[in-house]
């Protein structure tokens, strides 16, 4: 018998006995559920030797042992886990039914709680409720959805299959309700901006293009929603956030989607200093509130996140790891040709990014903050006062990634134009508008100011040692399986 035709069995049997279901006058799909505590509550509450006992749970049937007038089942909500009993004796009117459950089947189920002999806590049914019969063949072993590909496909089965999957998730979530009551707490006011923009603005990087069709105009979802942000600062508002997704037409891999969450904030009166100090505290307070350690295990790297992190300066760590001075342009474009790097044409500043890539972020293990980086890689960042040459702009590494984007905010709507067409030259079609309403709101003033953005996904693989996107990410862009 071939696997398809075993499969084709398998739920032609699921089938019969939702129509078996019906017979009997039970509705196979139930409906409201009313008195329903969870399993990790029912678990937590549950006293030894205490009589009177009783508990109501629903959740999936993902493991059953019938042992003839008595069947054993573990019910799985999305808190955890619990035994339940069902017993002819108890159940004697509605035990055809009973016996038609199966793994996958979702019930209702209320009893008296009670220790078996075996040490298992578990609610002795006397009333069992059909919730939703189940049509297709779970993965075969209690242990879950193994395949890869597969998991991120059907993330539905993979989310009660690994109860490991369900934990990672609840933990993001649980993260991001953290920041947002940090920043809250600190005065910060989250708003939301456009997701679909007339000008692809705010970073250098490939859009995704639609169309609005009542409008007839081609519009751009968001790479990032910094000069909107900006423009609430112009508007009065001094500490703004916004926790949402951003979208880059770029590369799929292990660190990169498509569609991806940003946390971004800005602060009137603020520098990169303070946004430094900001970013420090919410790693910290995150890792408090739902990391175990401060040393956290990636791969095959041991992260401490103990403070106070580390500041570098990017022309001190190019030194450090590349041997070259960034004032000398002619030993870092010799490094470049060495490391296999074709810098024909490249600009001097390209030139040397591309060799602190190279050279320098491997090596960035424990968090470091990349500080004062070449002006002409940050259009949108105030000049440092000391050497204008330089911007006051940091990056933040962790684990040989960068976590984290921040500036000191540029204000000044000349320098802002010429830095935007500058920026323009050389660049495609779908790039090269300037975005004049954010030069205007820049006219009327906007106040000095920090800027931060952290991203999400990242933060929550590091924090849960997850090394691929996909495994922190519900839904992640995959290839079309035709």
């Amino acid at each position: 018998m071939s696997e398809n035709t075993s499969i084709d069995k398998l739920q032609q049997q699921r089938q019969d006995k939702l129509e078996k279901y019906r017979e009997l006058g039970v509705d196979p799909y139930g409906g409201k559920f009313e008195g329903v505590e969870s399993t990790a509550s029912i678990v937590g509450r549950f006293v030894d030797d205490q009589e009177g006992q009783v508990a109501c749970a629903a959740g999936r049937i993902v493991l059953l042992r019938d042992i003839g007038k008595l069947i054993f089942i573990t019910l799985r909500d999305s808190s955890g886990t619990i035994q339940i009993g069902l017993s002819k004796k108890l159940l004697a009117d509605f035990w055809d039914v009973v016996k038609l459950l199966e793994l996958g089947d979702i019930v209702g189920a209320s009893g008296d709680l009670a220790r078996t002999r075996t040490g298992e806590i578990t609610i002795w049914v006397d009333k069992l409720t059909m919730l939703c019969k189940s049509l297709l063949q779970p993965p075969e072993k209690f242990h879950g959805l193994t395949d890869v590909d597969m998991r991120y496909r059907q993330r539905y089965v993979d989310l009660w299959a690994n109860p490991e999957v369900m934990g990672t998730f609840q933990k993001r979530s649980a993260m991001i309700a953290t920041i947002r009551r940090l920043l809250t707490d600190k005065g910060f006011c989250e708003v939301e901006t456009p997701m679909m923009q007339s000008i692809a603005g705010g970073a250098a990087a490939k859009p995704f293009i639609t169309h609005h069709n009542s409008l007839n105009m081609d519009m751009f979802l968001r790479i990032s929603p910094e000069l909107f942000l900006k423009r609430l600062l112009v508007g009065g508002m001094e500490k703004v956030f916004e926790v949402n997704r951003n979208f880059r037409n770029e590369g799929l891999s292990t660190r990169h989607n498509p569609e991806f969450t940003m946390m971004e904030l800005y602060q009137a009166y603020a520098d990169y200093n303070v946004m430094m100090d900001i970013t420090e505290e919410i790693f910290c307070t995150l890792i408090e509130e739902h990391c175990e350690s401060n040393v956290i295990e990636f791969g095959d790297l041991k992260v401490n996140y103990a403070g106070p992190w580390r500041r570098a300066k990017y022309g001190d760590l190019l030194k450090e790891y590349a041997g070259c001075d960034i004032d000398d342009i002619a030993a870092v474009r010799a490094k470049a040709k060495e490391l296999g790097i074709n810098d024909e044409g490249m600009d001097d500043a390209i030139v040397i990014n591309e060799v602190f890539e190279e050279t320098v972020e491997d090596n960035l293990i424990d968090p470091t903050f990349v500080i004062d980086y070449p002006a002409a890689l940050c259009p949108l960042t105030r000049r440092s006062k000391s050497d204008p040459r330089y911007a006051e702009r940091f990056e933040l590494f962790v684990a040989r990634m960068e976590l984290a984007n921040a500036y000191t905010e540029l204000n000044d709507p000349a320098v802002q134009e010429a830095n935007f067409r500058e920026q323009l030259r050389g660049q495609d079609e779908t790039m090269a508008t300037m975005d004049d309403d954010f030069v205007n709101a820049l006219k009327y003033g906007m106040p000095p100011a920090g800027g931060l953005g952290i991203g999400i996904d990242r933060l929550v693989m590091l924090l849960t040692g997850e090394t691929s996107i996909r495994d922190v990410v519900l839904f992640p862009l995959l290839k079309s399986l035709s």
